[in-house]
């Protein structure tokens, strides 16, 4: 697929000037029907709403501009064969063939102007001023509907987990303190809520959340897909802090939580399966989450959520005479090797046969621990080995998940 022209009209599309794009045809049967995005108001910023439509259902979630280019791109990868986009100065198509091949086509729309005959009006006012103006207050009126965000977790109805924990008061007003908390919790659903086409509804998902800490994600996941959504799913949370372990266990028997087992464990020495359905892994320190990731491409694991924490394996192991200028500022090459850690995560996950989304996860003014790899099984392995070892080469590096996954794979 050519990405980056797909990258280009959608990035050329998601302004205040779009009216709507719909996502539709679907690459295979399932119950994901279509997605439609159009630009809302959340507190006064521009972000894109998308609808998507599972089942008999609805579904919704704000995105920003550069979150709602990369959801159409995976959709358009993965989901869907067509995409039209609708903007109040251009219309535009995206076809994907079942090759993968992209067909663009972009018309630009006719100016509009005053047709009347009129010239000014008596005020002295320009009519085609006038209608602009009006256009643009109609289309600002349309965008401010949404100013309140819509969680899936909503503000006002008491949760059990997060009045227990004490994210919520036991009438469902969120404690101020812990509202970042609450946006990170919901936040974190909205990226389950992408990947429900790709969980079967008839039969039990099994899911391991490596490295789940107090477990206020994994409460989440649970209530969310088997309360909410009725999933049948059994989660195991492992962690290596026995305490934590037997509070969350008994906070889990108190909910009558009976498919959530919480057991203490390391990530790279847990055996309890040989199949999962989905991994996530949040803030494993360091090669902690290489090792997440390995064993979820070994279980053949539909889905993986992992935000990475504290990369500091290739931060040792880099170093170049071209970036040594660079280099030479510690907190720089720390960004720049956290970075590069990540960006080779995903493309050895590409090379394994999954499509890979690096998203944010959360606003930087919370952590900058924000980024969140998302990776949808799909069967085709990206042929990027070679591109791989070259950037490893140059840097010098031989981080923890090439070794996992490449080099005992020589055939990938």
């Amino acid at each position: 697929m050519e990405k980056r022209e797909l990258h280009s009209v959608l990035t050329d599309f998601l302004n205040e000037n779009l009216i709507q794009a719909t996502a539709s045809g679907q690459a295979e049967k399932n119950d994901f029907l279509k997605t439609r995005i159009r630009p809302v108001l959340a507190k006064g910023v521009l972000h894109f709403q998308a609808e998507e439509f599972i089942g008999k259902q609805a579904f919704h979630k704000n995105l920003t501009a550069e979150e709602a280019a990369a959801y159409l791109e995976g959709l358009m990868e993965t989901s869907f064969r067509q995409l039209q986009l609708e903007a109040r100065d251009k219309s535009g198509s995206v076809l994907v063939s079942k090759k993968g091949k992209v067909t663009v086509k972009v018309k630009k729309k006719p100016v509009s102007g005053n047709t009347s005959g009129n010239g000014a009006s008596a005020s002295g006012t320009n009519g085609s001023d006038a209608s602009d103006a009006a256009l643009q207050a109609a289309w600002a009126n349309g965008l401010s509907h949404n100013r309140k965000k819509r969680y899936i977790l909503e503000e006002g109805i008491p949760v059990p987990f997060l009045v227990e924990l004490g994210v919520q008061t036991k009438d469902g007003a969120i404690v101020h303190a812990k509202y970042d908390k609450f946006r990170q919790i919901n936040r974190f659903l909205e990226f389950i809520e992408d990947v429900l086409p790709k969980l079967d509804k008839n039969k039990e998902t099994r899911i391991i959340n490596f490295g789940c800490g107090k477990s206020y994600l994994t409460f989440a996941m649970y209530y969310y897909l088997k309360v909410l959504k009725g999933y049948p799913v059994r989660i195991t949370g492992l962690d290596l802090k026995t305490d934590v372990i037997e509070h969350c266990s008994q906070l889990a028997k108190k909910f009558g939580y009976d498919s959530l087992e919480f057991l203490h464990g390391d990530i790279a020495s847990y055996e309890g399966t040989d199949q999962v359905d989905m991994v996530v892994t949040l803030h494993a320190c360091d090669t902690a989450t290489d090792y997440a990731l390995e064993k979820a491409v070994r279980w053949n694991a539909k889905v993986i959520l992992s935000v990475p924490c504290c990369q500091h394996e290739v931060n040792k192991q880099m170093k170049s005479d071209l970036f040594a200028p660079v280099f030479r500022y510690g907190i720089i090459k720390e960004r720049m090797a956290a970075l590069y850690t990540d960006a080779l995560r995903a493309e050895i996950l590409e090379a394994m046969g999954y499509r890979v989304q690096i998203l944010e996860f959360i606003d930087m003014e919370h952590t900058p621990k924000n980024l969140l790899i998302r990776a949808v099984k799909q069967g085709k392995k990206k042929e990027n080995r070679k591109e791989i070892e070259a950037i490893l080469e140059a840097i010098h590096a031989e981080p923890t998940l090439y070794r996992l996954l490449l080099e005992k794979n020589p055939n990938v």
